[in-house]
């Protein structure tokens, strides 16, 4: 009886996962922001829209004029004790391009821990190893540790490849595991 209940408790805390954001479940995407090059003097446009399904689509055209070159969409929150989690999970469709996923463990710290993945133009997991994630500040990589994954407080999708494009990022759902 005893490892019959041992085994339970370690398969449910084995198998927990932390929701951190379900597009197609919740119609209040109000804390999702847009925030693109512009903020320094770029002119790169995006929009967020609701797919059929209510996923996120993430739209937009990254310019390279005025010193621009990114479009980014992110989602602040009350901090979530993160201990234990050893990575993030995103269903997303993507454009075949190179995107970031972001994180920030406080509002206030400079740097932005980052995970470079590349889409492949089909539904696809990506999985984040959340302590391989890199700090960096304005595109240029910090002399710090990585991630420490404790807490965070910002999650953020990121297109910025030194190029003039087009993109569309779909997002489903993003979890810790």
């Amino acid at each position: 009886m005893f490892q019959q209940q041992f085994f339970l408790i370690l398969t449910v805390f084995v198998m927990s996962k932390l929701l951190l954001f379900d597009f197609s479940a919740t119609e209040d995407w109000t804390a999702w922001e847009i925030e693109n090059d512009v903020v320094m003097g770029g002119n790169s446009t995006s929009k967020l829209e609701r797919s059929e399904t209510g996923n996120a689509i993430f739209t937009g055209h990254v310019s390279l004029e005025n010193n621009g070159g990114f479009a980014s969409l992110q989602y602040h929150f009350d901090s979530k004790n993160i201990k234990g989690y050893k990575k993030a999970l995103i269903l997303l469709k993507g454009d075949g391009k190179t995107w970031q996923f972001r994180m920030k463990a406080n509002l206030e710290d400079r740097a932005s821990y980052i995970y470079t993945f590349k889409t492949t133009g089909d539904w696809q997991t990506i999985e984040v190893p959340l302590k391989e994630m890199e700090p960096v500040f304005r595109g240029n990589k910090l002399d710090q540790p990585n991630f420490s994954a404790e807490s965070i407080q910002e999650i953020r999708f990121l297109i910025g490849n030194k190029k003039a494009e087009d993109f569309r990022l779909e997002i489903d759902k993003i979890e810790l595991e």
